[in-house]
């Protein structure tokens, strides 16, 4: 029965418990001890049962309760402490006020666009990594000032929640999201009627209302097309995070990408930078474009400049499986109508996001696009950086891999949302308060060391007990829903042991993962789990995406294994992994473990949230771990090697996994003073957290984005804004001449001046037998005549490129030195300069020309270059 009408009925607060309700409409409370354990104290099992969610606990909570609390003294003093550390959170100084407001371009800010945002469990928008770094990336944007909006969708269902059959294989449901009782706020206009954006769609328009998430001071924005006029298939576009298949898939991206814009700008906001986290987004790029040439009067190249140049894109795969795909005749029919507005033929359109333009039947990737529509371009880790510009160098024909225009910012985790209350208190006292924002070079983080071994040990031990005490309630639940025996359910309430070296493994089940490297030697893990001296136990968590078969079965061996007689005391799984499972795991483990296959982490962040808290990180030399200080902070698994046998990697890795555990991790841990305290083990602490926090926060991850891309970005699209986009209309002419007339370039002659080489006598040239010396360190004076046709000196970069030479006769790890501009004599523009060798044996020297603009900060940004 439809009803006739609609109510948002709000709970009744007492006055005096009046900012209860905007504590829990922001989300400060997730990263915010005094308010989680304010709400928390209000009733400790419902607000457990709410899924930590303070709307619905306000909703729900008996009236006398609250009227208790109204009248309780020690209560009102917590929720007015509360309150007060919002409000001057709120208002206080920022790194970016203090760096960047006095001199920001106007109306300066910053979309952040993201198929998934992780921000707490209450807010079930992410399915893994990918999502819980979204949210922190938000949250540390808040607290660094930045002025950043997030644009994702609102899934009606989310991502699925997990639990096992009785055999162990992966199940999944999916409970309908109540957005009425989130913290989340409808957006309305001024008349109090819903704002609203539609996408244009084949045949059809789609509609989407606009929900607001405060993230701090940050506002999240996200779309909900579960509202009519729309049909029950577009309604369904927001029902479920990677559900659905291919046409489902590039409806949501879409939505997120072209109603994302459409959005903001329904709300009034203009962004002067956009940011595509992943390549879900990238249509976006699109619409601006579209935009740009409908309202400005703009053509598609000179659009498109102005869009470029003020657009981002990271990367997060290290793999091309990883990578959303599209068959031509899908982007033909759904993104027809978009690229006809933008006058493009069909084949024009798809090469924005073909590898190869020229192949006509390959799929259109959405990476392609992003990076095809980004003007700077970042993997998120060193390690991946270098992945990716193996993985997308063949956008840049001619450019050595290892200059291949993709950098990295190295991920980061959110400490405040992810350091255990039982640390935070003791970082606070020993460290102070903004130990949180402090950057790694602040001496600050020498006070790790003045922390009391015995207090640190005694906050792990409060972690680690919590966690056991919630693994055992967690697996009573699981086996009571599978109605097991009296007897297994005894045994599950005394799984574990709280005094014993405790390990951890929680991600995504995916295969590369290899969750069951520790399983391939039973016999041996036996032996660890139940040594006389040195026991240990292990903590499995994860979900395997619903059509990921390899991964279900992943699980199954691992509860399979925990059900055994000699495991079943130390090795559990605990189902349905979250946010909150998370932060009770990394904050009470003692050692984090991580197993991939190299180079396929892209960076893994997890291992960053134990290392916050002081756990170590056992771990394959992937990802972020490849950067860190694993000597100090942990163990490293091998030494970085990549094999092609992946069943002789299995059994090398698996022993050197073993190895460790059995002769160092073990023994460390158990060895103890006289004081019963495992000094050693607890140095290691100290220094994963002098080491680890601060330079794997996303305080710097979000600042190194700031000073690197999204600063000059907003600069840059500023320039090409002004009087009426007059430098992007000037710099597309330039362009265009230029690639009209780059392949008319000549290369005349090259000289080089050798002070060993006898006056008079010619340089060897690159064919000849002979083998000029050059003395290390010695000037070597190079010019080059080139013959630029209607080119000016100013229009291009010469430079010297120098480097070992390998077996093949290549120039490898090569170094550009750029020659100066000397003189035109005749057709000829001459260039000169000096090279040095600081490394003996065979060395190489060649020449090289690219393009140059002052508006075009990367000189491969048009992928031309010309080799003598």
């Amino acid at each position: 029965m439809k009803p006739l009408r609609t109510f948002r009925v709000i709970p009744y607060l007492p006055p005096a418990l009046e900012s209860l309700r905007f504590l829990a409409y922001n989300l400060h409370f997730s990263w915010n001890v005094e308010t989680r354990t304010l709400f928390r104290r209000m009733d400790p099992d419902l607000w457990d049962a709410c899924g930590h969610n303070p709307v619905a606990l306000l909703g729900q909570i008996r009236q006398e309760r609250l009227d208790e609390l109204a009248e309780d003294p020690g209560f009102l003093a917590q929720l007015e402490r509360a309150s007060q550390q919002l409000n001057s959170y709120l208002q206080r100084d920022t790194w970016y006020r203090r760096y960047r407001l006095s001199h920001a371009v106007e109306g300066e800010c910053y979309a952040y666009f993201s198929a998934e945002f992780g921000l707490a469990d209450c807010l079930p928008l992410y399915s893994g990594g990918l999502g819980v770094l979204a949210g922190d990336h938000l949250k540390a944007a808040s607290d660094l000032g930045l002025p950043l909006v997030g644009v994702g969708l609102l899934y009606q269902k989310g991502y699925f929640r997990q639990y096992l059959s009785p055999d162990g294989w992966q199940q999944e449901r999916y409970p309908t999201n109540d957005f009425f009782n989130m913290p989340l706020e409808l957006q309305r206009d001024a008349e109090g009627r819903e704002i609203r954006i539609e996408v244009d769609y084949p045949n059809r328009k789609v509609f989407a209302r606009i929900w607001k998430a405060m993230v701090g001071r940050v506002p999240l924005y996200l779309l909900d097309t579960n509202i009519e006029p729309n049909s029950q298939y577009d309604q369904d576009i927001t029902d479920e995070l990677y559900g659905g298949d291919q046409d489902v898939r590039i409806h949501q991206e879409m939505m997120l990408g072209i109603g994302g814009v459409r959005a903001l700008r329904a709300l009034g906001i203009h962004p002067t930078v956009y940011h595509m986290n992943e390549g879900h987004s990238a249509f976006l790029a699109v619409e601006r474009i579209r935009l740009l040439m409908v309202e400005q009067g703009l053509s598609f190249e000179e659009a498109w400049q102005v869009a470029k140049s003020s657009q981002l894109f990271t990367t997060h795969t290290p793999v091309p499986a990883g990578i959303d795909l599209f068959p031509p005749d899908k982007i033909d029919y759904y993104l027809g109508s978009y690229y006809r507005q933008m006058g493009l033929s069909r084949e024009h359109f798809l090469a924005l996001g073909r590898e190869n333009p020229g192949d006509f039947q390959s799929p259109f990737s959405m990476a392609v696009l992003a990076i095809n529509m980004a003007s700077f371009v970042n993997g998120v880790s060193k390690l991946h950086g270098a992945v990716a510009r193996k993985m997308f160098g063949p956008l840049w024909p001619g450019i050595p891999q290892e200059e291949v225009p993709i950098t990295s910012i190295t991920n980061g985790v959110h400490v405040r949302t992810w350091v255990g209350e039982e640390n935070q208190a003791l970082y606070d006292r020993y460290l102070g308060p903004e130990w949180a924002e402090a950057p790694p070079s602040d001496p600050l983080w020498q006070k790790v060391d003045r922390i009391p071994d015995a207090e640190l040990w005694r906050a792990h031990e409060h972690s680690r007990a919590r966690l056991i005490d919630f693994t055992r309630q967690r697996l009573v639940e699981q086996l009571q829903k599978r109605a097991a025996s009296t007897a297994e359910i005894q045994r599950a309430s005394e799984a574990l042991n709280p005094e014993v070296l405790t390990i951890g493994f929680a991600r995504r089940f995916a295969t590369y993962k290899r969750a069951t490297l520790l399983l391939h030697n039973l016999e041996r893990l036996k032996a660890l789990i139940n040594h006389p001296q040195y026991p240990m136990q292990f903590i499995f968590a994860g979900k395997a995406h619903p059509r990921d078969t390899a991964g279900k079965e992943l699980i199954r061996q691992i509860v399979q294994v925990s059900r055994q007689p000699e495991f079943r005391q130390r090795l559990v799984f605990i189902e349905d992994y979250d946010m909150y499972i998370a932060s009770l795991m990394v904050a009470g483990v003692d050692v984090w473990l991580n197993t991939p296959l190299r180079p396929r982490e892209a960076s893994g962040t997890s291992g960053m949230k134990a290392a916050a808290n002081g756990g170590l990180h056992l771990s394959i030399l992937d990802g972020w771990w490849d950067e860190a200080d694993y000597y100090q902070t942990g163990w490293p698994i091998g030494r970085g090697e990549e094999f092609e046998d992946r069943a002789y990697q299995d059994e090398v890795e698996a022993n050197a996994l073993y190895d460790l555990l059995e002769k160092e991790v073990a023994p460390l841990f158990y060895q103890r003073g006289s004081d019963g305290l495992p000094h050693a083990w607890i140095q290691r602490m100290k220094q994963a957290i002098r080491l680890n926090c601060p330079r794997f926060s996303t305080q710097r991850m979000v600042r190194e984005y700031a000073e690197r891309a999204y600063i000059p970005l907003s600069n840059s699209f500023d320039r090409m804004r002004r009087n009426n986009f007059q430098a992007a209309r000037q710099f597309t002419r330039w362009r265009n001449h230029l690639q009209e007339n780059w392949y008319n370039l000549r290369v005349l002659e090259v000289r080089i001046e050798n002070p060993r080489q006898p006056t008079g006598k010619p340089s060897a040239g690159r064919d000849s037998q002979v083998q000029e010396v050059v003395m290390a360190g010695e000037p070597l004076t190079v010019t080059v005549e080139v013959q630029l046709g209607s080119l000016q000196p100013q229009d291009v970069i010469v430079q010297a490129y120098q480097g070992s030479v390998d077996d093949k006769g290549q120039i490898q790890n090569g170094r550009a030195t750029p020659l100066r501009y000397v003189e035109t004599v005749g057709d000829r523009a001459i260039f000169c300069g000096q090279v040095r060798y600081e490394s003996s044996g065979l060395q190489g020297l060649a020449i090289r020309l690219l393009p140059f603009h002052p508006d075009m900060p990367d000189p491969y940004e048009l992928r031309l270059m010309l080799w003598a």
